[in-house]
């Protein structure tokens, strides 16, 4: 895991003493993601610089260091991340007449991309990463990211200059980047709290979207920005998946659920035990439910010593799983760490959010997981994680709901159904708990004021949706019309209500796993593991992702994931192996924290700073009216607008960091 940078300026007007200084200063904003060692490499001649720093995971001698050359002298690569196949990689090279130096997997990929065409050496890795290769011989820049987008890489053009990094201030470091804010991707963060690739929250920057590669020919003087390719592509491996799914439930193919069930676990002890190659102490994220359980389960069946399992305990009930965590170490007889965390901790990381997560990101579990990243980096380099459960196996509370409520809506005209949302809305929320004594036991169930309002309102949202191709984004949106908030602001249509993206699919459910899969996944989830773990120099692997699970998963009928309204089959018949389900069964519980209290108590203060009227009318980005009729209804008690208020709570405090930079 490293952090990796650089730049190609193809006026080629500075000495290599310049680049190699400039290149230098944005690779050193990177330190966290590379503790251990730095290097350059610099080319005045071709207008390019390459920066990197290190994280030391395997091969932790000099002969690691990277910027790398290739044996023949042709390729020079940067690279984050790790090729978990590099072993068997690394045989088949050497069959081939190649020699090597040290044991690393960049010596690998760089042998890799001498023998076969970039792509088709890309399509042999089993791997997380992120990499820049520059070809010295045809002065071609090629970027690539892993086929789930685990790691990230930013590029796009400022003036004259190509820039590229692993994160957002590597780039700013540059004196050609503009900090010009993309309202369209403003708009995009309000929906849906984070800011899905390819967009960026800056004017001419984009991200590399996942299992793409990009191909930069810098042998003219103009040069182009041309489209990134898939190399793979998530989208066909659901179709070819679901297909195949298709035929083992219609009897055209042979289906055995036992067979199936011992195959995966096969599989996914592979994808565990390949992410369990270090040079460093290895451990993992235990939560105590199923995605997490499994995966500590696997490693300890293939660990000849206790696995290092670490938990973050929270003092609110209904925020901790420590408990349920340490049952599982318990009986897995794990070496499990644990450490509870008072409010005023937790809180104490909001200020540091902006720097870490260097673009607006409002998923307020971002709290814990930097937490826990940085418990386990008290004792460990590497950690494994359970994330991708939910994704692929229909783990979201919201799956079931949206099925069963769309399935029931969707046969009334239109019309009356949006009369009927219009009704519904004309009732304020704090109305429907004030003037409906007969829903009070409904009221007492949601444990809070104004909760049943809340409740009603989204069903009237849900009701006035037109199309099923909206419905989904409906019921993941945050601000529903964004384009009403930010000035200036135009909403760009997301691929998956874009009626010439979407693919067909045989029920709803598996929609909204492959929307999630795609878009969700790599652009939040991925974005808040990656940034809170190496805001503390931690590797984090998820072997959930790994590509051929991925695809496995996705071939298994959808009865084999949620069977009688249970989440998880599959993956919980393979943990049933390793651990009882007394341990496991219990009602799913989110990793977060009580934004909603603490909005209108301890952080009150913090939150009207930011949301000042004339503050927001003098930034220039934000229509303050209602954003300042939501923060007065969430203090009155009338509604609890928690998501909304933290998105643009966290977009103002990373403004205040880097909007006046």
């Amino acid at each position: 895991m490293c952090g990796i940078t650089g730049f190609i300026e193809p006026k080629r007007e500075r000495s290599n003493d310049e680049l190699c200084d400039l290149v230098t200063r944005m690779a050193t904003t990177l330190q966290h993601r590379g503790p251990d060692d730095s290097g350059v490499w610099v080319d005045a001649a071709a207008g390019i610089a390459l920066g990197h720093r290190r994280l030391s995971i395997i091969d932790l001698s000099p002969l690691g260091h990277q910027p790398m050359l290739s044996a023949d002298g042709r390729y020079l690569i940067i690279f984050n991340g790790e090729i978990y196949n590099f072993r068997a990689l690394r045989e088949e090279l050497e069959s081939l007449g190649h020699k090597f130096r040290g044991h690393s997997d960049t010596e690998i990929m760089l042998a890799a991309f001498v023998q076969w065409p970039v792509q088709a050496a890309l399509q042999r890795f089993n791997g997380m990463f992120a990499f820049a290769l520059w070809d010295r011989h045809e002065r071609n820049l090629y970027l690539a990211r892993d086929r789930m987008g685990e790691k990230p890489m930013y590029y796009g053009w400022q003036g004259h200059t190509f820039l590229f990094g692993s994160e957002l201030k590597a780039l700013r470091e540059h004196p050609s980047f503009r900090n010009e804010v993309n309202r369209e991707a403003l708009t995009l963060f309000l929906r849906y709290s984070y800011i899905p690739a390819p967009y960026s929250i800056y004017t001419g920057i984009h991200k590399l979207p996942a299992g793409t590669l990009l191909k930069l020919d810098c042998s003219q003087a103009q040069v182009a920005l041309p489209q990134p390719e898939a190399y793979w592509s998530l989208r066909e491996a659901v179709q070819t998946g679901v297909a195949q799914a298709s035929c083992l439930q219609t009897g055209s193919l042979r289906y055995d659920v036992n067979e199936t069930i011992v195959q995966f676990d096969e599989l996914l002890r592979e994808a565990v035990k390949l992410r369990m190659e270090a040079d460093v102490p290895l451990g993992a994220f235990l939560s105590g439910g199923i995605d997490s359980s499994t995966i500590v389960a696997l490693m300890q069946a293939q660990s000849s010593r206790p696995v290092k399992t670490f938990t973050m305990g929270f003092h609110e009930s209904g925020y901790n799983e420590a408990e349920h965590a340490k049952a599982v170490a318990q009986y897995l007889g794990t070496e499990h760490t644990e450490l509870y965390v008072t409010p005023e901790e937790t809180r104490a990381v909001i200020p540091r959010l902006p720097m870490m997560y260097d673009e607006p990101f409002s998923d307020s579990s971002q709290i814990p997981t930097f937490l826990v990243a940085q418990l386990a980096r008290r004792h460990v380099t590497v950690s494994l994680s359970g994330d991708g459960g939910d994704e692929l196996f229909a783990g979201y509370k919201h799956y079931q709901a949206g099925q069963k409520i769309w399935s029931k809506i969707k046969w009334l005209p239109a019309s009356a159904r949006q009369t009927v949302a219009r009704a519904i809305q004309s009732i304020p929320a704090g109305a429907w708990t004030t003037s409906f004594g007969w829903m009070k036991n409904t009221i007492a169930k949601y444990g809070r004021p104004g909760a049943v309002g809340d409740k009603m309102h989204k069903v009237a949202e849900v009701l006035a949706i037109a199309h099923e191709a909206n419905f989904y984004q409906m019921l993941i949106s945050h601000w529903k019309e964004p384009e009403q908030i930010v000035i200036g602001g135009r909403e760009p249509c997301a691929a998956f209500v874009d009626p010439q993206q979407q693919i067909a699919l045989p029920s709803f459910m598996h929609h909204m796993m492959y929307t999630d899969a795609a878009i969700y996944l790599p652009d939040d989830i991925l974005v808040k593991v990656d940034r809170a773990s190496m805001a503390v120099s931690l590797e984090s692997r998820v072997p959930l992702l790994d590509h051929r699970v991925v695809e496995f998963v996705w071939r298994v009928p959808l009865a084999m994931k949620l069977r009688e309204g249970k989440t998880k089959w599959l993956l919980r018949q393979v943990l049933y192996k390793y651990v009882p389900p007394a341990l496991i069964e219990r009602e799913k519980m989110g990793f977060g924290v009580p934004i909603h209290e603490w909005l209108r108590g301890p952080l009150r203060e913090w939150a009207e700073a930011l949301l000042d009227e004339r503050r927001l009318q003098q930034e220039g980005f934000f229509h303050p009216q209602p954003i300042q009729q939501k923060w007065q209804e969430h203090q009155r008690g009338e509604h609890d607008w928690q998501y909304y208020l933290w998105d643009v709570l966290m977009f103002q405090a990373w403004l205040e960091e880097w909007g006046r930079r």
